[in-house]
């Protein structure tokens, strides 16, 4: 297995967990937060698919699919169109609301596509490019892939958990 193969591998499994926890889920479910200060699934989902979409496009030198698919348009929320959710406060937070399952996934596909398009193109000595010069060290393209899997994961993973204490009220 080459590294192209390796990291269409491991998006795919993000896509796997993405898909598993929020298929099915109401457009109230997608909003439950655990507290006042909890992040909800849909946020959760949004975030990590609006990481994913911009880092790999930034990597690739591509337009996002959040605004080059009109999802930005879709989604309606009240944010500029750069908005990935970092650093957002609770109110903020509160704002993503999601009108189905189906457009979160529908959103997610389209970055997990764009994503598989470049990472099956790159070559192994690809990931050894610097992609970020501003910090030090230098972050590479390999070095920014694994970042974008690792918070993917992170994400998808606290959605999902918080699925299953949905499923067991």
């Amino acid at each position: 297995m080459n590294s192209a193969a390796l990291l269409a591998d491991a998006f795919g499994r993000v896509r796997e967990i993405v898909h598993r926890t929020v298929t099915g889920l109401t457009p109230e479910e997608l909003a439950v937060r655990l507290d006042e200060e909890a992040n909800s699934i849909g946020w959760l989902v949004w975030h990590l698919t609006r990481v994913q979409d911009d880092h790999v496009a930034g990597v690739a030198g591509t337009e996002q699919a959040w605004t080059a698919g009109g999802w930005a348009d879709r989604f309606g929320l009240p944010f500029p169109p750069g908005e990935l959710g970092y650093g957002q406060s609770s109110a903020q937070v509160a704002q993503v609301r999601v009108e189905s399952a189906d457009l979160l996934t529908g959103y997610y596909d389209a970055v997990h596509e764009q994503t598989l398009r470049f990472v099956r193109g790159l070559r192994d000595e690809d990931l050894d490019t610097v992609v970020d010069g501003s910090w030090d060290p230098p972050v590479t393209m390999g070095v920014r892939l694994v970042s974008v899997l690792s918070d993917d994961l992170q994400h998808a993973g606290q959605a999902a958990f918080i699925q299953g204490i949905l499923a067991r009220r």
